[in-house]
């Protein structure tokens, strides 16, 4: 495995993290103990990074992570995520009509201890704001967080989908060691201003979704997914989009192809290519997956396949937004 460091830290992350969300929530059935195994084998194979939120199943996510993290606490670097409530409790993904954002000191001073719980741990390892509440300063929210550090139940704040302006200003209160936000080959918002930012106060980029939620691999499969799966709500799964994409997902896979690997996988050695200060964190439930895009962590491109990639991207423009018009009115806050 290959390692990154962790902002100003002196931390050390394999060079990608495990992003935890669909081995409970949003991407088909939960399978406990395909789960539970493919936690194990990733810290067979060198991940020490792994990621959930409190929103994920409405924390039976952490919970799940919990049964790996604490027998193996001193192999593990945990990041969760606060914000995200639900009106009726019932969980559901961040445009839905009964989920709502809360970045206030009063639930941030709960959620944590909520977390910390669930997690069955004395103290957090990163912990992010999922999301910059448009009702509440940036700065409250990140005073709030930095109070977490001071008693000991957080080690590293980040932030998730701030804009570059909500990055120097939480930063000023406490400094933020992370952001995590969807970057893809598909999705691309933190190129120029929010990169250059976070790179100047030396913060590490988090990527989730890096494989743009499987479209190089699924995107002929959309009409098999169930109803549990919230990709169908998505803006590139739906019709209007799905002639474009999956010509688009046809060229990536031919010209990973031709370089002996799969289009999931150069898709996340592009990413890893941007820098490295970037530590993805690919989401899987699956070894056979897992396995897959640590491979990816040993594909180098040249610039010749760079270009390439951004030909194939420049011929397939409309791809559609990244989530449904009501998750988008909170990112890049």
């Amino acid at each position: 495995m290959k390692f990154r460091k962790l902002g100003n830290t002196g931390k050390e992350l394999s060079a990608i993290g495990l992003g935890c969300m669909g081995m409970s929530f949003a991407y088909g059935p939960a399978d406990e103990q395909e789960s539970i195994q493919t936690l194990h084998k990733a810290l067979d194979l060198g991940v020490n990074f792994l990621d959930t939120a409190d929103m994920y199943a409405n924390g039976e996510n952490e919970k799940l992570i919990s049964r790996v993290l604490v027998p193996n606490r001193d192999k593990i670097f945990i990041a969760t995520k606060f914000g995200f409530r639900f009106k009726d409790g019932q969980a559901s993904h961040s445009g839905a009509p009964g989920t709502y954002f809360d970045g206030s000191p009063e639930w941030i001073r709960k959620a944590v201890d909520l977390s910390l719980q669930r997690l069955k741990i004395d103290e957090i390892d990163l912990y992010y704001a999922h999301r910059v509440d448009p009702d509440i300063p940036v700065e409250e929210t990140a005073g709030a967080m930095a109070e977490l550090v001071k008693a000991g139940k957080v080690k590293y704040l980040g932030l998730s989908e701030a804009s570059a302006e909500s990055i120097r200003k939480a930063h000023a209160v406490h400094p933020i060691t992370a952001l995590q936000s969807e970057y893809s080959l598909l999705t691309r918002d933190v190129e120029g201003g929010i990169l250059s930012v976070i790179r100047e106060l030396g913060i590490t980029l988090v990527p989730y979704s890096p494989l743009a939620r499987g479209l190089f691999s699924n995107i002929t499969e959309v009409q098999h997914f169930g109803n549990e799966d919230f990709r169908k709500s998505l803006p590139r799964y739906q019709e209007k989009y799905l002639e474009n994409n999956r010509n688009l997902a046809a060229e990536i896979n031919a010209f990973a192809s031709s370089k002996g690997v799969k289009g999931t996988q150069l898709a996340l050695a592009w990413v890893l290519n941007q820098g490295e200060d970037i530590i993805p964190i690919p989401g899987t439930k699956r070894i056979k997956y897992l396995e897959e895009n640590i491979e990816a962590t040993n594909l180098e491109l040249s610039s010749s396949d760079l270009e390439t990639i951004d030909a194939i991207l420049k011929k397939y423009p409309d791809t559609g937004e990244r989530y449904s018009e009501g998750s988008m009115k909170l990112v890049n806050n």
